[in-house]
């Protein structure tokens, strides 16, 4: 188990410092005792069975949630005394939920470009000639420029997840988390998905990333470091080429599971 040491606060280029961090509610812990450090230049794929708290952790550093006990930092600001919606305008966050609030008839290039305001749907507000340009930019970036007027309920599931990551992109955010992105797509939905968060993971200037995922295969290359959880227990956290072990996934997912490595992917089985 890794363990990590905040300091009071954290160094500029630490991202999320959790301390011992517990989550209850109604009596259950949903993260027991976690401790974990992101630094600026990583990305993180958090792995794990379902209620492992995987959508907990990513919540806390969305600062959409405080820790029952423990200390935790985010973007140098402790949770609990600090402006929430201050600190969300620095975190890019998706989710598979935000489709679901999201107009059908909301044009692909105004779901991006509301982002500028934090909301959903476009109303009176007006928006710059860079935003809109900017908007543009990250829909291209993305590989869905051509739909940029489309209405969004139009969209293949895949087309919905590439634009939600680039509204998340919008704010320039200084951490980037990404809740099961390649989730209900296709073989080739997922593989195109895959690429573009490679090309966006291999980027220097792109923001530190938190991936969540069930499967090994939606690994991105370019993901730097692994987390593991078990019933909101850490199993193991560091070097993702050294956490992706056969004995950790086996801990991890409760049955004997065979890990190949293909290059940069992963792939596992029932042993």
């Amino acid at each position: 188990m890794l363990e990590a040491v905040v300091t009071d606060p954290p160094g500029e280029d630490t991202v999320i410092a959790f301390d011992r961090v517990n989550v209850v509610r109604g009596g259950n812990h949903l993260v027991r005792d976690l401790s974990w450090q992101v630094e600026l230049d990583e990305r993180w794929v958090v792995l794990g069975p379902n209620g492992a708290g995987k959508t907990t952790l990513l919540n806390l550093a969305a600062g959409r949630l405080h820790p029952t006990r423990g200390v935790a930092y985010v973007l140098g600001e402790r949770l609990g005394r600090t402006d929430l919606n201050e600190l969300r305008t620095r975190v890019g966050y998706t989710t598979g939920r935000f489709a679901d609030q999201v107009p059908p008839g909301e044009r692909v290039i105004d779901v991006v470009l509301t982002a500028a305001w934090s909301v959903v749907g476009r109303w009176r507000e007006e928006y710059d000639p860079q935003d809109e340009a900017r908007a543009r930019q990250l829909l291209d970036q993305l590989g869905v420029a051509s739909f940029a007027e489309r209405e969004f309920g139009t969209l293949s599931e895949g087309e919905r997840k590439r634009t939600q990551i680039a509204r998340a992109l919008m704010t320039d955010p200084e951490l980037m988390l990404l809740d099961e992105p390649t989730a209900g797509l296709d073989l080739g939905g997922r593989e195109t998905l895959i690429g573009h968060l490679t090309e966006l993971a291999l980027d220097p200037d792109a923001p530190a990333m938190v991936l969540v995922t069930h499967h090994v295969e939606e690994i991105p290359p370019g993901f730097t470091h692994g987390l593991l959880l078990r019933d909101g227990v850490v199993v193991a956290a560091g070097l993702l080429g050294e956490v992706m072990t056969a004995e950790n996934l086996t801990k991890t997912f409760g049955l004997p599971l065979v890990v190949d490595r293909f290059g940069d992917r992963y792939a596992a089985r029932a042993g």
